[in-house]
């Protein structure tokens, strides 16, 4: 797979004052990356989820308690998908592990990741997350943002040609069932589209389903998808580019639209559309400053980063469906650009995360 990627890592020295034998000796060497993903370059990103998938604390529950005995550890709660801040992010962190493999079976850490994946997503740890998912006051849990990836998990799990693929698809399957059963409960009864650039982004959360419906061939699950992309956002005109991004986004609300409906139309009817939905991105001098982070130790404003990724993903995608797009793929790389460093800033409120968002990027370039 081709990962267009293409930008330098520059680390300063600590002293100025250090004579310049010493300094070049300390300073760590720029690396510029080619237009596909090395070995390399994935050792290092699989280091990022490694580092927290087993990590506990700090952790973000977002739970609601019925009564004292819900008042767990996190890996009580969430033996499987327990580490990285929260449950989402541990989630696309484990996606991101079996993508890697998959691209990289020699990956250096291979033993080590393929133990991890094992042990966490065991058929009794699935079987634990599914009770937690079927609590009365978990109704609305990680709605829609972690279902999308944990449907994103079980699709890349499934079109793993490896036996642990094979075994931890079957494992997580039970949950997977759960969640196609959650969106099909859920969308009918959901009258209005959620637009914001965060979690629960209604586009953002078909996209992923979308896809895993089609590669299963689920016919319930994509036809209701196809039918409420219709209703929320067919008759989108003139959408409101200028509005982004919010203070605190990680999608692109605008972007999430067009990727979900680049996927539910019909060529000629999507072309239609987004002309309409946004006639900007046609002429070849369109620009879109990236998202600023003003502090990434500010678990909400390094969102931005984010931003910047998932902006990409979608303009990569846009850029594929017409010639006349075809300008918003260089777009799409200065947003990866820009936020590529920040993925390995140490700080760990991006570090849980971001890894993930630049290597779907990546991959959809």
């Amino acid at each position: 797979m081709r990962f267009l990627f293409f930008i330098s890592f520059i680390f300063l020295v600590a002293c100025t004052s250090t004579p310049q034998k010493q300094q070049e000796e300390e300073k760590t060497e720029v690396e510029t990356l080619s237009s596909t993903l090395s070995i390399e370059q994935a050792n290092r990103l699989s280091k990022l989820p490694l580092k927290c998938m087993d990590q506990e604390y700090p952790n973000k529950l977002s739970q609601t308690l019925a009564s004292a005995e819900d008042l767990k550890s996190p890996k009580e709660l969430h033996p499987a998908f327990y580490g990285c801040f929260d449950w989402h992010s541990s989630v696309h962190g484990h996606w991101m592990l079996v993508k890697l493999l998959k691209t990289f079976p020699e990956l250096e850490n291979a033993a080590e990741v393929r133990e991890k994946l094992a042990t966490n997503i065991s058929k009794e740890n699935i079987e634990k997350e599914l009770a937690y998912f079927d609590h009365p006051y978990s109704k609305s849990y990680e709605r829609t943002y972690g279902w999308a990836w944990l449907l994103k998990l079980a699709a890349e799990l499934e079109s793993w040609n490896d036996p642990l693929g094979k075994e931890l698809s079957q494992n997580l399957q039970p949950l997977t069932d759960f969640i196609v059963g959650k969106y099909l409960d859920y969308l009918p009864k959901l009258n209005y589209p959620i637009r914001v650039g965060t979690h629960t982004n209604t586009a953002f959360g078909l996209t992923f389903a979308w896809d895993y419906a089609i590669q299963n061939n689920n016919t319930a699950l994509k036809d209701i998808i196809e039918k409420k992309a219709r209703v929320f956002f067919l008759n989108d005109t003139n959408a409101p580019l200028s509005w982004e991004p919010g203070g605190y986004d990680f999608l692109s609300p605008c972007m999430e639209e067009i990727d979900l409906m680049r996927r539910i139309l019909p060529k000629e009817e999507f072309t239609l559309w987004l002309k309409n939905f946004l006639p900007q991105l046609s002429d070849k001098y369109f620009e879109w400053e990236p998202g600023k982070v003003s502090d990434r130790s500010d678990g909400h404003l390094v969102h931005l980063d984010g931003v910047n990724f998932s902006r990409a993903w979608c303009l990569s995608g846009i850029s594929k469906t017409d010639p006349k797009y075809a300008h918003l793929k260089d777009l799409a790389q200065k947003h990866i650009d820009f936020s590529l460093p920040n993925i390995v800033d140490g700080d760990y409120m991006g570090e849980h995360w971001l890894a993930s968002f630049a290597l779907y990027a990546l991959s959809e370039m």
